[in-house]
């Protein structure tokens, strides 16, 4: 028998699409999708970016930036795939290259609509205090602090639309998924239902280190020009961005007590973005799991736990919280 652990790193990962999961293991990653019939469609595919640079993959705080660029090119390419069985029919021929320029521009807009509104709109909004605020460390603190508010206002304002909130339910399906193997049970939906939906690897808490660590570095990197100012803020966002991937892949692979400090912020704000799903939910991310992953495997290597049928085992429910997690 193995020896007993509390929580161990799988290395999967994934995100919520419409009515259903991706979850990607290495280069391999699988979409499960619920259709409108009822049945699950799933789809296996190898991902290969566009972009290389191998060796500079391997550099840390340089590889951030990469894994940062393939989740928004792979997310999109998931995203119209879910998308694709809730479109009207249309006899009309699809064309893949329109689709793919198509989907490139969505992926480019979504970008610069965020750096306007969590970059340049806060600088701009806290250069409306300079009037009454004339000391330079206090105004980056404002401007810190108003980043926060637009982030967390964005992210209660679209969970109050109906489609986001069942995409939300399937995120928590998603992490309870990946709670549950690296918890050690076994991959059935009572198991998975009995986990957590928060995770320290999630991608909302990705974007909260993001805005923890621009609100540092801005702090410390400043020039009087306006305009130059803002500039610098988009300059720098690959570096904001290595520097949050490395926190977040620490908090996935640690479980000390400075880790659960700095990474409970972020599971707060999961609590806005992750719902609990329903058993069909979970059915459709237990799909995605096991196109890509031997959770047996793993459960067996890490654990010592052969699963076969009927052989569950009898665990308590675990509070939000006491989990860890993925980029979700």
């Amino acid at each position: 028998m193995a020896e007993k652990k509390s929580k161990c790193y799988s290395g999967i990962g994934g995100q919520a699409v419409l009515e259903g999961i991706m979850m990607k293991n290495k280069d391999k990653y699988a979409v499960a999708v619920r259709k409108p019939d009822g049945e699950i469609a799933v789809d296996v595919e190898e991902y290969t970016s566009d972009v290389k640079f191998e060796k500079a993959r391997k550099i840390p705080f340089v590889r951030g930036i990469f894994n940062f660029v393939d989740s928004l090119v792979l997310g999109m390419k998931c995203l119209n795939y879910s998308a694709s069985f809730y479109e009207e029919e249309t006899d009309k021929p699809v064309n893949p290259k329109k689709e793919q320029l198509i989907s490139t521009f969505v992926t480019i807009l979504s970008v610069v609509l965020a750096v306007g509104l969590f970059i340049v709109l806060p600088y701009y909004i806290s250069t409306l205090c300079k009037e009454y605020v004339r000391n330079d460390s206090l105004m980056a603190i404002i401007e810190g602090v108003v980043r926060l508010g637009i982030f967390l206002l964005y992210v209660v304002g679209i969970s109050l639309m109906k489609d986001i909130r069942r995409l939300y339910s399937y995120h928590g399906a998603e992490h309870k998924c990946i709670n549950c193997i690296e918890r050690g049970r076994p991959l059935t939906v009572d198991d998975v239902m009995r986990s957590s939906r928060l995770h320290k690897r999630c991608g909302t808490s990705f974007i909260f280190f993001v805005m923890i660590v621009s609100i540092i570095l801005f702090f410390f990197i400043r020039v009087n020009n306006p305009v130059q100012r803002v500039v610098l803020r988009i300059l720098l966002l690959p570096v904001v961005a290595g520097i949050s991937y490395e926190i977040i892949s620490l908090a996935g692979k640690s479980d000390n007590i400075l880790v659960k400090i700095i990474s409970a912020p972020g599971m707060l704000i999961q609590r806005l973005t992750t719902k609990e799903p329903d058993a069909s939910m979970v059915e459709v991310a237990i799909v995605a799991v096991e196109a890509v992953y031997d959770w047996r495997k793993f459960l067996n290597d890490n654990y010592g736990y052969e699963y076969t049928a009927g052989s569950e085992k009898d665990a308590e429910p675990v509070e939000d919280g006491e989990e860890s997690g993925e980029e979700a």
